[in-house]
């Protein structure tokens, strides 16, 4: 099969989860013998034309320019380019900015669209743009031949919103049982001395909240790694108000799986303050990572980590994890997150699953051409 992917900034992984995702099932599908073509921005760090034998079209992104808006005229480039290829399958990964030019699309390419999270619940947005994202989300969900969800939630949702089925398939993690203790040296933390938090830099992610509970814990000055571009109004916001506690660190973004596996591995306790969308990649990690984990209190995280965590609603209930919760008194949390990654949400599943669908599709589509 010639196989597309849009929807990213680009493999290798410079920025998330979708990026992550793309970057391991596309040089899966390579190795399984297919075709596979990567749309990365023209400003991606890697600038070479392949990637383990996955082709990468650069196309002109403006986003550093005009910002969100930049997004849509870089999707904008990826679709036109994608209609000069000739593929079988354009697997879009998300639609805020790409599903209004559905209509562009290449008519005999199968259109499978992995649907995200319920983007217009983001609290960043305004009201206007969250009005515009919902009409994104029915165009996507009108417009996309198949459907992903990536969580049982984000299912339920479009069959009952849009009367659309979806196949559920969550995203991966790869197990990770090899620490490096040398790494923390980098870090300047000690093992089983240190929290830590990872996320976008956005509201619906709860930094503020755990790092409320933080400030709140004045007995106890233990470094908590906050990791993710900080670069940001938002960040900004964060770093000027918590200046004055030297054990909150804001780290920048760490791409280094290595290191940001060891970091999850050794750290007292990883705090998980995503409150929007389906699975989520780097919670995924942190159960990979043998973690010992707090999340915030909602149906996306439980429905991954089920009992098997601590969850949190506010910085008091955060302040109080810090000084109760202890690894060496929880680990069967950590072993059944494992063993939920090994069986559920390993990658090499998770690939099989997106492939299977793909050859399923590929198999109705010849099948309505013969008839």
């Amino acid at each position: 099969m010639k196989i597309a992917i849009l929807g990213t900034r680009g493999i290798p992984n410079y920025y998330g989860g979708f990026e992550q995702f793309a970057e391991f099932f596309s040089v899966y599908l390579v190795e399984k013998g297919h075709d596979v073509y990567c749309y990365n921005s023209h400003n991606h760090k890697y600038q070479e034309k392949t990637f383990h034998g996955v082709n990468l079209i650069h196309k002109h992104d403006p986003e550093y320019k005009y910002g969100t808006f930049g997004q849509f005229i870089y999707d904008y480039n990826c679709i036109m380019d994608s209609r000069k290829r000739d593929f079988d399958i354009i697997l879009q990964l998300g639609y805020t900015s790409n599903s209004v030019w559905f209509f562009l699309l290449p008519k005999k390419a199968i259109n499978i669209i992995n649907m995200d999270g319920l983007e217009w619940k983001r609290s960043k947005y305004s009201k206007p743009v969250q009005q515009f994202l919902k009409l994104a989300e029915w165009l996507a969900a009108k417009s996309g031949d198949y459907l992903v969800s990536d969580s049982l939630g984000i299912k339920k949702f479009l069959q009952e919103k849009y009367k659309k089925d979806s196949t559920y398939i969550a995203y991966g993690a790869y197990p990770f049982d090899s620490p490096n203790e040398e790494i923390l040296k980098e870090y300047q933390v000690e093992k089983e001395n240190f929290n830590m938090i990872m996320a976008r830099f956005e509201p619906e992610n709860n930094l503020d909240m755990v790092l409320e509970g933080v400030a709140l814990n004045t007995e106890d000055k233990t470094p908590i790694l906050v990791i993710g571009n900080h670069n940001t109004k938002y960040g900004e916001y964060l770093k000027n108000k918590f200046k004055t506690h030297e054990n909150i660190r804001f780290m920048g973004g760490i791409y280094n799986l290595e290191h940001l596996n060891n970091l999850r591995y050794y750290c007292k306790l990883y705090f998980h303050g995503h409150s929007v969308g389906g699975t989520n990649p780097s919670l995924l990690e942190a159960m990979a990572s043998q973690a010992l984990i707090a999340a915030h209190n909602n149906d996306f995280n439980k429905g991954v980590l089920k009992e098997n965590a601590f969850y949190f609603s506010n910085p008091t209930e955060v302040k109080n994890l810090l000084n109760n919760s202890k690894k060496s008194n929880n680990l069967p949390f950590i072993k059944n997150n494992y063993e939920a990654i090994v069986n559920e949400f390993n990658w090499t599943k998770i690939n099989g699953d997106y492939l299977q669908l793909f050859e399923q599709c590929m198999e109705r589509y010849k099948a309505g051409k013969s008839k």
